[in-house]
């Protein structure tokens, strides 16, 4: 542990010195937030809501959030690719420290960036109408969910970065399988609008688990609408807790045996 907080921390200092990686991660959402909210907001149908612009900005807002975080997939990937391609890790192996802080220490700085991206996305949400209609704390609850989510797909961008050879191919591989991720799930409109394969898939998706989590406990359900029968969709709490458990002891298991051939 005090290994991995030692490169958590020379990853946040290069944060700050290079402050435009944290512009450009924070424009993107902000950017989905002002277009999904006013070009699709008195377009798309939520049950319970209808065609209601501010009725669809808080069903969208969960949805955004939880992509803002499993995005940062992607400058995990490339962040850890790009230590790799400049002989970093060889240094690293050379120090007497655990085989898998570097990793660590990586995806625990990119969880501190992504809990600042959420604190600037939400403040935007506030801004364009988002509104929470439960307490405080199930609030929290429900952006420690998005945040170990993050964290959670932080290892599949190692996994990634270690699998490539270059930053830019690690950039492009962990976006490519993010879209049909994001896009086939409940984040932007109701599962129930689409075909009934495609529906499996959503309400499935551990994507679609927080996103449901996150709509629970933030109070963003319009009322009357529709919860799907699947078990992620009825206990999307658990779900959401489940799905990102696993994919942290698996995904993690995997980036470290990598890594350990990689930098051998």
């Amino acid at each position: 542990m005090s290994d991995s907080l030692v490169i958590a921390r020379r990853n946040m200092i290069r944060m700050t010195r290079i402050p435009e990686m944290l512009i450009f991660g924070l424009i993107q959402p902000i950017m989905f937030v002002v277009l999904f909210s006013y070009v699709f907001g008195g377009s798309i149908n939520v049950p319970g809501a209808g065609l209601s612009p501010s009725g669809y900005r808080e069903f969208l807002m969960a949805g955004i959030f939880a992509q803002t975080v499993t995005f940062a997939t992607a400058g995990a990937g490339a962040g850890i690719a790009d230590d790799m391609h400049k002989g970093l890790i060889d240094r690293f192996r050379s120090l007497p420290m655990a085989r898998g802080a570097v990793l660590t220490g990586r995806t625990l700085a990119d969880l501190v960036q992504t809990a600042l991206t959420l604190v600037v996305l939400a403040v935007v949400a506030v801004l364009v109408g988002w509104r929470t209609h439960e307490n405080f704390g199930k609030v929290l609850v429900g952006f420690g969910l998005l945040l170990l989510l993050g964290y959670a797909f932080s290892w599949i961008g190692a996994l990634i970065g270690l699998s490539v050879r270059t930053p830019e191919a690690a950039t492009s591989g962990g976006l490519i399988w993010l879209f049909p991720l994001t896009f086939i799930s409940n984040a932007f409109v109701p599962s129930e609008n689409m075909p009934s394969f495609l529906q499996t898939i959503a309400n499935w998706n551990p994507f679609s688990a927080t996103v449901q989590a996150c709509r629970q406990l933030f109070g963003n359900f319009p009322a009357g609408y529709p919860v799907p029968d699947a078990w992620p969709m009825q206990h999307p709490v658990w779900a959401s807790l489940l799905w990102s458990v696993l994919i942290v002891v698996v995904f993690r298991t995997l980036a470290v045996r990598k890594y350990r051939r990689a930098a051998g």
